[in-house]
């Protein structure tokens, strides 16, 4: 079992074997440079990507600044969900922070899967779920931990990125201004 497919495994349940390498053979090969857009908002999403190596920004701008809503990495899948799934102007630009490598399946044949995998709506319904629980817990972090306790919950979980990602995009997904991440970052590492 190759990585995608892996990834595929956990994201969407138990897949078949016959299954699962079905879905995989829908994914394609591609790379983006570094600062080049995945998505642009306004435009519709016509794609699904798992993410080999690499890490984009999703953000949209507003009347006076930009807001990172997150950054996506290694291992997790990118796109704009309400765009690909209901065919609607994307919300978010997708931009690269680095190079990234990609496994890409087109709209049209993601919307395929379920006539060729019986079981899939019910496993796009766990994947879902999945993405449903995730925006959850972001939700009740920003409304009931300090910015201090966002920091230190974001660092112990993405040591990486801190010297990898601009740390106004980290502040912003955070929900917090760059000065107040950059003095709370001071303050933990005293």
């Amino acid at each position: 079992m190759n990585e995608l497919e892996q990834n595929i495994q956990s994201y969407f349940g138990i897949i078949q074997p016959q299954e699962l390498k079905m879905i995989s053979s829908l994914f394609h090969p591609n790379t983006i440079k570094k600062g080049e857009f995945y998505l642009e908002e306004g435009r519709r999403c016509e794609q699904l990507s798992f993410i080999k190596s690499g890490c984009l920004r999703i953000y949209k701008n507003t009347e006076d600044k930009e807001v990172t809503q997150w950054i996506a990495t290694q291992g997790y899948f990118v796109t704009d969900l309400s765009s690909l799934l209901f065919g609607s102007s994307a919300r978010w630009n997708i931009q690269t922070l680095t190079d990234v490598e990609l496994y890409t399946i087109s709209g049209s044949d993601y919307k395929r899967i379920g006539d060729l995998i019986p079981e899939w709506h019910e496993l796009e319904k766990l994947f879902i779920g999945k993405c449903f629980t995730i925006l959850e817990d972001r939700i009740f972090s920003h409304l009931s931990m300090t910015a201090e306790e966002r920091y230190q919950y974001f660092y112990d979980q993405n040591k990486e990125l801190i010297n990898q990602v601009p740390l106004q995009y980290i502040a912003s997904m955070l929900g917090m201004t760059p000065e107040t991440f950059s003095r709370i970052r001071k303050k933990q590492s005293l």
